[in-house]
């Protein structure tokens, strides 16, 4: 069975560095797209950054550019999100998901059960 677990979230203070893990079993992350999510209370769910499977192409949303860094590492069927210069903004359940590409939420196949990152002094 198709499966994604996100993990590394946790609580950093603002400028801090987080970097989060999306470990898939049942099938090979590199045949697809993977996205990372997130969710802030009271707000929807925003794609924050995606890679591809073809040529490892990265997208980011404006609000993490410079900031966040998706990565791949086929070998351990693993897809990182690494954070820097966090912000409290920042807060929010954050998931994986294999996509058809990009950064809307509409594009997602699968979602992972999510991992929260909180950032507070």
């Amino acid at each position: 069975q198709a499966q994604l677990v996100e993990s590394g979230g946790g609580l950093v203070q603002p400028g801090g560095s987080l970097r989060l893990s999306c470990a898939a079993s049942g099938f090979t992350l590199d045949y697809y797209a993977i996205g990372w999510f997130r969710q802030a209370p009271g707000k929807e769910r925003e794609g924050v950054s995606s890679i591809s499977s073809n040529d490892g192409s990265t997208y980011y949303d404006d609000s993490v550019k410079g900031r966040f860094t998706i990565s791949r590492d086929n070998a351990k069927n693993t897809v990182y999100l690494q954070m820097n210069s966090l912000k409290p903004e920042d807060t929010a359940v954050y998931y994986c998901a294999h996509t058809y590409g990009g950064l809307g939420v509409s594009s997602v196949i699968q979602w992972g059960q999510g991992t929260q990152v909180t950032v507070s002094s």
